[in-house]
This record gives C-alpha cells, sequence and structure tokens, in this order.
C-alpha cells in the first residue's frame, strides 16, 4: 500500500505544466484542490515548537512557517543561469538533511555566478543571504538534475524565485522539496526590476508588486503545485494526504 500510494504521488506531481512544457515524473505538481497557500500543518507547528529541535533545522522546508506573502529585497539575474551557478558540484558532497551541513549549503549558493553580477547573493562570511525573492530571465535552473540548486537557495533563505521560464527539472525539484515558490511571469522583469529593489509576493493573488515603482504585475497561478510546497515538498505532502504512512505507522 505505502508504494502504491506513493506511486500515486508520483504519477500526480508529474501532471503539472508550464509554459516550458509538460514535466516528467516525479517532481512537477498537483491533483490535490488548487489551494493557496495557507499556515503550517498542526505537525509542522508541533515539530517547529520542540525546545530540543536545532534552531537551523526550523529553516527546513519541512517546519518553516508559510505566510501568504514575502516581501523584502529582490536579487536580478539574467537567462540561462545553469545549477552549477546556483551551486558549484563541489559542494554537493554536503547533506541537506543534516542541519549543520543545510545551512552550509545555503551559505555558497549562487557563488558559481559570473564576475558580471557584482553583488554576492550571500555576502562573505553570511550564512543567509538578505534577498528573500529572486527575479529571473528565461531557462533558469538549466544544466544538471541535482536537487542540491533549489535546496541550496532554500537554505540560504531564499522563499521565491519569479523567472520568465525554468528549466523543467528545476522547475520540478522546487516543488518536490518544498524549498520554492517558482512563479513565472508575464513580462521580462530582469529588464524592469533590479537588485535591492523592495518586493512583495502575494500568494494568495498571484501578484508581485515593486515598491520601488508602485507597479503590480501579475504572475502564473501556481495551480495545484501549491499544497506541495506548502506542506514542505513531495513526500511531507504525501504523508499529510494520506498517500504514503508514516514510518511509526
Amino acid at each position: 500500500c505505502t508504494m502504491l500510494g506513493f506511486a500515486v504521488a508520483l504519477t500526480m506531481v508529474a501532471s503539472v505544466t508550464s509554459r516550458a512544457g509538460a514535466f516528467v515524473p516525479p517532481i512537477s505538481a498537483a491533483g490535490a484542490a488548487a489551494t493557496r497557500p495557507a499556515c503550517q500543518s498542526s505537525v509542522a507547528r508541533q515539530a517547529a515548537a520542540s525546545d530540543d529541535m536545532d534552531p537551523r533545522e526550523k529553516e527546513m522546508p519541512k517546519f518553516r512557517e508559510r505566510p501568504t506573502k514575502y516581501t523584502g529585497a529582490c536579487f536580478v539575474v539574467k537567462d540561462n543561469i545553469d545549477t552549477d551557478q546556483i551551486i558549484p558540484a563541489e559542494y554537493l558532497t554536503l547533506v541537506p538533511s543534516k542541519a549543520d551541513e543545510y545551512e552550509k549549503l545555503g551559505s555558497y549558493a549562487m557563488i558559481g555566478l559570473p564576475s558580471v553580477y557584482k553583488t554576492r547573493f550571500v555576502e562573505e562570511g553570511s550564512m543567509k543571504t538578505k534577498y528573500p525573492i529572486m527575479i529571473a530571465g528565461d531557462n533558469f535552473g538549466c544544466g544538471s538534475s541535482r536537487e542540491h540548486a533549489p535546496i541550496a537557495l532554500g537554505a540560504a533563505g531564499a522563499r521565491v524565485v519569479v523567472a520568465e521560464s525554468y528549466a523543467r527539472i528545476f522547475f520540478r525539484n522546487s516543488i518536490a522539496t518544498g524549498e520554492l515558490y517558482p512563479y513565472e511571469c508575464q513580462e521580462r522583469l530582469v529588464d524592469i526590476i533590479k537588485t535591492g529593489d523592495e518586493l512583495t509576493v502575494d500568494l494568495s493573488t498571484d501578484t508581485l508588486t515593486n515598491h520601488a515603482s508602485g507597479k503590480e504585475y501579475p504572475l502564473t497561478p501556481l495551480g495545484d503545485a501549491a499544497p506541495v510546497i506548502n506542506a514542505g515538498g513531495l513526500f511531507p505532502f504525501a504523508i499529510q494526504t494520506g498517500m504514503i504512512k508514516k514510518l511509526e505507522e
């Protein structure tokens, strides 16, 4: 039953599409009602409130808070940002399931960007970024299929990526890991918005507001991907919806 339930979850998640095309299993999104992001599950709240939990673990997607709005400075990158620029291969030995290594992985996020990017996504000597929102051009997350790419961004403190389009494996990995809300924009925002601009992404209305200009931009709805991300990823979602049983059951 466990394997059957998980197979159903994988099939469900494979059904989400984007302008980049249909995604292959195991990780894109859906099958549940297209609900908007909500608060944490009771299981996540209890885990996050545990006194003996490593504080770094609370940053992991299964336990973190899920507001419907994210406001903060943005980091802007152009087209064809590949996974080696997001997290170089030399850091793939870090194990994201370990709280200390998860945090360390985040400190290296976007370190592979070329020198044309003068601003660092994570400042030297810091473990976290000051940019919770990333604005990207076309084909964001291309290259290898490493799950470490969205995980590194999430571990660094990024919560939303708004791109013109995604490499489909990066898109599905963002959803499956629960690390990022991978929105698609309907305009070329990288030519309008600059690094450091204060933005708000409203997940309840699928809009982005640039507070520097006061302009609001529509985003392509996440649809059935949202509940998977809100749950903290594919496995927590499958457990919460009864598709697979917890190990203790």
